[in-house]
């Protein structure tokens, strides 16, 4: 119910919801360009990473499970942000961090589950979390 571009101070000095509107990809990425058919083109390039991802999903062992929880957090925020631009055309981000006069770009807990579990799976990637063979039971 907060208009468009509208605030309220959560943190002061650390973090506001605000409504924000991004047509565009994470983080705000491609937001100002306006081409012809960019909400086809975003929802068409979302799709396409979420069968890459599901993909990749399936070639992990059981034993990856961190890597299989980040790609889940993954699936779960782009699949969440692909209803909303084919519904709304655009996804609400709503959480603005910011110290000073440096602000983050806008996000919301989709794109914040996106970012958890990318560092998830690049975690399993350098061997954190896995356990092998020689350590079970």
């Amino acid at each position: 119910s907060l208009p468009l571009y509208d605030s309220i101070n959560i943190i002061p000095g650390f973090l506001d919801l605000t409504h924000v509107q991004n047509t565009g990809a994470a983080f705000g990425i491609l937001n100002a360009a306006d081409f012809p058919y960019k909400p086809a083109v975003m929802i068409g390039i979302a799709a396409i990473a979420l069968v890459a991802i599901a993909a990749y999903g399936t070639q992990l062992g059981f034993h990856e499970r961190l890597a299989r929880f980040g790609l889940s957090l993954i699936l779960g925020g782009a699949f969440g942000n692909l209803i909303d631009r084919a519904i709304a055309g655009h996804v609400v981000d709503f959480v603005d961090v910011y110290w000073g006069n440096s602000h983050f770009w806008a996000f919301n807990v989709a794109d914040a589950a996106i970012t958890a579990g990318a560092v998830l799976v690049l975690l399993d990637m350098i061997g954190l979390g896995r356990q092998h063979a020689s350590h079970t039971v």
